[in-house]
This record gives C-alpha cells, sequence and structure tokens, in this order.
C-alpha cells in the first residue's frame, strides 16, 4: 500500500508545480520541447519511410537506420528550436519589462540559426518548407496592409502553371539546381516512365526485376 500513496502523492506535488504561475514560462518551454519532439517524429516517420523503401537502396538494416536518423534530427531539432525560442521571447520580455513583434522575429532568428543553419537534407526540406509558406503569408500581409494592390482576379492558376512550368524545366535542362529527394521524385514520375520490357515493368513495378 505504500508504492500507490507516494505515487499518489508525488502526482499531487508535481499537478500542484505545474499550476504555479512563477513556473509557467520554464515549463512552457519544456513543454514546447516536448512538442517539437513528437511533432517533429510524427511528420518525419512516415515521410522517411516511403521516400527510403521507395527510393533508396541498400539493405534493410540501412533502410531503417536511415528512417531513424532522419526522424531523429528532425524531432530534436525542432524540439530544441521550440526550446529556444520560447526561452529567448521569455528572456527579452523580462529584460524590457513588455513583448514586443521583434521579440518573436529575433528569438527565432537565433534559433534557426543554431538549429536549421547546417546545410543538410533534412534542414533543407524543412527550410524550403517554411519559405514557400512564409512567401504566401507576406504576399497576402502585403495586401491586407495595403503595400500590394488586392488582386482583381483570382491569381492561384496562374500561379500554380508558373510553378509547374518553371519546376518541369529546371528538372529537364538545369536538374543539378533541384534538391535531390525532388529530383528523385521527378524522375520516377517522368523518365522511368519512359522505360519497360514487358507487361511487369510496365504496369506491376518501376523497372524490371533481375533475373535470378
Amino acid at each position: 500500500m505504500g508504492a500507490p500513496l507516494q505515487l499518489q502523492a508525488l502526482l499531487l506535488a508535481v499537478n500542484t508545480l505545474l499550476h504555479k504561475r512563477r513556473y509557467h514560462a520554464a515549463l512552457a518551454m519544456v513543454k514546447g520541447f516536448r512538442n517539437g519532439a513528437v511533432y517533429g517524429a510524427k511528420i518525419r516517420a512516415p515521410h522517411a519511410l516511403v521516400m527510403t523503401f521507395l527510393f533508396r537502396s541498400g539493405s534493410l538494416w540501412d533502410k531503417l537506420r536511415a528512417i531513424l536518423q532522419g526522424t531523429y534530427t528532425h524531432s530534436r531539432n525542432l524540439a530544441c528550436f521550440v526550446f529556444t525560442y520560447k526561452g529567448l521571447c521569455t528572456l527579452q520580455s523580462r529584460v524590457q519589462g513588455e513583448t514586443s513583434q521583434v521579440h518573436s522575429f529575433l528569438a527565432a532568428f537565433i534559433g534557426g540559426l543554431l538549429l536549421f543553419g547546417d546545410n543538410n537534407n533534412i534542414n533543407s526540406q524543412i527550410n524550403m518548407y517554411l519559405m514557400s509558406r512564409v512567401l504566401i503569408a507576406l504576399c497576402r500581409l502585403g495586401v491586407e496592409k495595403g503595400y500590394i494592390p488586392k488582386p482583381r482576379w483570382n491569381p492561384f492558376p496562374l500561379f500554380a502553371a508558373t510553378l509547374w512550368g518553371l519546376v518541369l524545366w529546371l528538372f529537364e535542362y538545369h536538374r543539378p539546381t533541384l534538391q535531390p529527394s525532388l529530383q528523385s521524385s521527378m524522375t520516377y514520375l517522368y523518365e522511368d516512365s519512359n522505360v519497360w520490357h514487358d507487361l511487369s515493368d510496365f504496369l506491376i513495378y518501376n523497372k524490371s526485376r533481375p533475373a535470378k
């Protein structure tokens, strides 16, 4: 009976601590780290699983190791970034006695430099994902603030057409400029579909299997 009572007392003490306002900023950093780690793993693991088994060669162990390494790197970087960002925002507001919009930018700038500044495959994918969202958001903000005239017609079809035109032009004539994972995807779609030998690698498999 002693162990359950001790556990209940411990849980009560922890829950009491979690409700203390004086520790809220520090606890928010800890939970931010937790959420960053979980979200990074949930996002990266399925993506790494699919991309690795579709396009990566090597043994099963090599593929599993690549999946685990990619998932760990994404999860760690995002967790540490959230922790750093929230900590720096809190520090700036405490020092200046108020919260400012520039605090968010500076905290994220430093966190991005420290955690996502290394030019590797994981960081490259994350940064390019963010770049597309940020550019669209800035355009919308420009329209909202009146810096950019509001379009009289829906610009999305032209945006989509230009985007696809550019990416296929780059793939066909300037392929090394594209990210390796994008090159692999487009090779699978647009080049591998030009080659087949019989029904097996026309409909069932992408490439014919070597004869045993």
